[in-house]
């Protein structure tokens, strides 16, 4: 398969999630930044990928492509509470801050048809392959 989660090897986005999760951060209301959990497929004539992002409006999605790095941005903002209902939080398990994935597209994939949806709190992206390409051969003439 090409298309690869980037930092395979060393799991960064795993590292980054567990060094600035909410839980390691000192402060009420302190955001992270967390890698959205995946599905990556492959089928026939395509690649796709479902990104976990909960609690995001679509407007706050950014999905980017430079130099064959696809890049999956959102932000989930803590609600403001209203003054009859401010007080001292307990405990917090619900994420709030930044969502961040990157991976490297392979160059059997159309970066140009690349499509994305976003429903119901998981972003899906199809990144469909390109035609292989047989490889020419032809005689060449001695001079």
């Amino acid at each position: 398969m090409s298309l690869i989660p980037r930092g395979s090897l060393l799991d960064l986005d795993n590292m980054l999630e567990q060094m600035l999760s909410p839980s390691r951060m000192i402060g009420e209301g302190a955001e992270g930044l967390f890698s959205p959990r995946i599905d990556v497929r492959e089928t026939d004539d395509a690649y796709e990928i479902s990104a976990e992002i909960p609690g995001v409006n679509k407007d706050d999605i950014s999905v980017t492509l430079e130099n064959g790095i696809l890049t999956l941005e959102a932000e989930v903002h803590q609600e403001e509470k209203k003054e009859e209902h401010k007080g001292k939080v307990i405990r917090q398990e619900r994420r709030y801050g930044k969502y961040m994935r990157s991976f490297n597209l392979g160059s059997d994939v159309s970066e140009s048809d690349i499509d994305a949806n976003f429903k119901d709190g998981v972003l899906t992206l199809r990144a469909p392959k390109r035609e292989p390409q047989q490889p020419l051969s032809h005689r060449i003439e001695i001079h």
